[in-house]
């Protein structure tokens, strides 16, 4: 019911044909599965298969229960008889229509729309008109068709933590820091030979300056800013020039520079807002860029995401955060004081260590303090530093993945937030195939009245939907793509000739221009031919005897669009009737191949009348 709601009949005859050979059969079911049947197509499309499993199906009308699903049944085998002969009297069919119930009976008009032609038509066209009038804004159309064609947002990323480069460092320090102990150790116990008063206090006065040093030195150089790390800066994966050129980073750089001009703070003109923010936004759109590099990842999937990135930075100017993101690194000047006097404290006190060791001359000490205090200097100074880099990388990757934790976790609020908006907002299939209904039943109104033409004085008629450049497109699974620009062409098909009529149609707001109206006889219209390519689409090309020929781009390619497991031909097929193409075609290389005998190929004299089973 859904497929056959959504403007799908092709698919949903073959999926409750399947449900009814597994015995779910009802009235309801098989009126849904007779609409499927018929709904697209004209008397003349059914073969003589398809009219055959409908007699078979009207004999079954006598097993059902009495119900407004029977009495519905009932009625469209009716008006399929009807229509089928030249004579057929229509009112009292007509009633029984009228006194359905408002489901089955708008149901049944809408389905079989080209199969009610002639006065039976001209009967029905003021009520289809004005259900048309009343539903074709319905449900807020114009503010909601925008969310349609928005793509899925793609799921939130942030930039993740550089693995710590400190490993050489963390190897090598063991070795000075022993070498460290051990000559200091060695320095100490000299002095402490020579004089162990003085050399236990010298002793207890490194041990304080050393730790002081350690503490406030760690403290600073962590905080301190490196140019290649610097707050803001973006250190991007490795990827080819080619890649970097892309048009999807020139895409994104074009979204930052829209968004920011658009989500200015008080104050600031757009301009001086993207001159106010060049460094930050250059720095958003090369991680932006990176983080979403795979191929088949479109721009507009991740505009949400500049969209709250170029809040975001609007929020911190506000904030007076946007230039400063980590203000706890600033080292405080007591800190640093702190530092360089206890490393002085440190020189001195060992200074004055290696004069107490050396003071006592009765023994061969000096060679041996120096030697101590040289090894103790060299170690100190390298173990120092390898202790300080294995400690600020530490610091930097804890400060890096909390920093990834909180921008992943506002990323993915944001992206809630805005998948929730677009669900809430998102028209269903059937509000999207309402909506287009409406709009076809006024262009063909509109096109009746300008020509002064009735049903009775049509043969049929068909719809040609196309895209029109430039446009978006959407589609739900397993459906047919829809466009937010069209070409509307419209084939009256007369006892005088075809009469042509194209308009270019806004989805959004069922506004229409550059119509265009041509009228040719059946005889000149010499061949159509269908062009498919993979990679571009489908074309229908119109060559007419009396000029040059046309072509009509009826589909564009979309099988790297699809789903892994969706069928590409499956999927082109669906989107090829529900723009009217199937039909259109049929009746067209009818024309072209039989001109002027078409015209009693069609007529309701040669039609093989349809008898409902007794």
């Amino acid at each position: 019911m859904r497929l056959l709601e959504d403007g799908i009949p092709s698919r949903a005859r073959e999926v409750i044909t399947d449900a009814i050979a597994h015995g779910h059969d009802s009235a309801e079911v098989r009126f849904h599965w007779v609409l499927a049947m018929l709904s697209t197509r004209t008397y003349h499309d059914l073969s003589i298969e398809e009219v055959q499993r409908l007699y078979y199906a009207s004999g079954l009308l006598r097993n059902y229960t009495e119900d407004r699903w029977k009495e519905a049944l009932r009625v469209t085998f009716d008006l399929l008889a009807v229509l089928s002969t030249a004579s057929g009297e229509t009112g009292p069919v007509l009633k029984q229509l009228q006194d359905l119930p408002p489901r089955q009976h708008d149901a049944i008009l809408r389905h079989l729309d080209l199969m009610l032609t002639g006065g039976l038509k001209d009967d029905l066209w003021a009520e289809t008109l004005e259900r048309a009038k009343a539903e074709r804004f319905g449900n807020d159309r114009v503010q909601r068709v925008w969310a349609y064609f928005e793509p899925a947002p793609i799921a939130a990323r942030a930039t993740q933590p550089r693995p710590s480069t400190a490993a050489a460092a963390q190897a090598a320090l063991p070795g000075r820091a022993a070498l460290l102990v051990v000559s200091s150790t060695f320095l100490w116990a000299l002095a402490l030979i020579t004089d162990p008063a003085l050399a236990v206090l010298e002793l207890l006065v490194a041990l304080g300056a050393g730790l002081t040093a350690a503490r406030c030195g760690l403290q600073w150089w962590c905080r301190g800013p490196r140019p290649e790390l610097a707050v803001g800066a973006h250190i991007p994966h490795p990827r080819s020039p080619a890649a970097a050129e892309a048009g999807f980073t020139k895409g994104v750089r074009d979204k930052f520079d829209h968004y920011f001009s658009v989500r200015t703070p008080h104050g600031f003109t757009p301009d001086t807002w993207l001159a106010h923010t060049a460094q930050v936004r250059g720095d958003l759109a090369a991680e932006v860029a990176d983080l979403y590099r795979e191929s088949r990842i479109n721009v507009s999937q991740v505009a949400w995401l500049i969209r709250y990135l170029a809040e975001d930075a609007r929020n911190r100017h506000n904030n007076g955060t946007l230039f400063d993101q980590h203000p706890q690194d600033r080292t405080p000047a007591r800190t640093k004081a702190l530092t360089m006097a206890a490393l002085a404290v440190l020189g001195v006190t060992t200074l004055v260590m290696l004069g107490t060791a050396v003071s006592n001359t009765s023994h061969p000490r000096p060679l041996w303090a120096l030697l101590a205090e040289f090894g103790m200097a060299w170690s100190g100074n390298a173990a120092a530093s390898l202790w300080l880099e294995v400690q600020r990388e530490r610091h930097r990757v804890a400060r890096e993945t909390q920093k990834y934790q909180e921008e992943l976790t506002a990323r993915q609020v944001a992206h809630q937030r805005w998948k929730a908006f677009l669900d809430m907002t998102r028209p269903s299939e059937l509000e999207m195939e309402t909506w287009l209904t409406c709009d076809k039943t006024s262009f063909v109104d509109e096109a009746l009245r300008h020509h002064q033409l009735t049903w009775r004085d049509l043969i049929t008629h068909t719809i040609l939907l196309a895209p029109a450049r430039p446009y978006k497109r959407g589609r739900v699974r397993g459906g047919p793509w829809r466009y937010s620009h069209y070409v509307f062409r419209l084939f009256l098909f007369t006892r005088d000739g075809i009469r042509e009529i194209s308009s270019e149609f806004t989805f959004s707001d069922a506004t229409r221009r550059n119509e265009q109206r041509s009228n040719y006889r059946f005889d000149a219209l010499s061949s159509v031919q269908v062009t498919e390519n993979v990679g571009v689409g489908y074309d229908l090309e119109l060559v007419l005897t009396n000029g040059p020929a046309r072509k009509i781009r009826v589909k564009d390619a979309d099988a790297h669009q699809l789903a892994p497991d969706e069928n590409a031909q499956e999927i082109s097929e669906i989107s090829l009737g529900a723009a009217g193409f199937t039909h259109t075609f049929r009746l067209l290389e009818g024309v072209a191949a039989d001109g002027k005998v078409w015209i009693e190929r069609h007529s309701a004299n040669n039609l093989t009348p349809f008898q409902i089973a007794g």
